[in-house]
């Protein structure tokens, strides 16, 4: 049975009511089915009904993670 733990909100910038939702969801396909963390964006500032979302696996997340900061460092300069 698919199970969700919110794990963080945080503010969307640029908007007045969004937010980025970090959550994790366990058995999010189906019964054994691998744990994922989910990120969903809320333009209304509603967690339970993003209006974007991604799934990713935490086997991925290191690389997702590196990509992620490599890419904020290019957009400080």
């Amino acid at each position: 049975m698919k199970r969700k733990e919110l794990l963080k909100t945080i503010p969307l910038a640029g908007t007045e009511r969004g937010i980025i939702t970090i959550a994790r969801v366990e058995e999010p396909y189906g019964e054994e089915t691998p744990p994922v963390v989910s990120i969903g964006i809320s333009l209304k500032g509603d967690p339970d009904n993003p209006d974007w979302k991604v799934h990713i696996p935490y086997e991925n997340l290191p690389e997702v993670i590196e990509v992620l900061r490599e890419e904020y460092e290019r957009f400080k300069k």
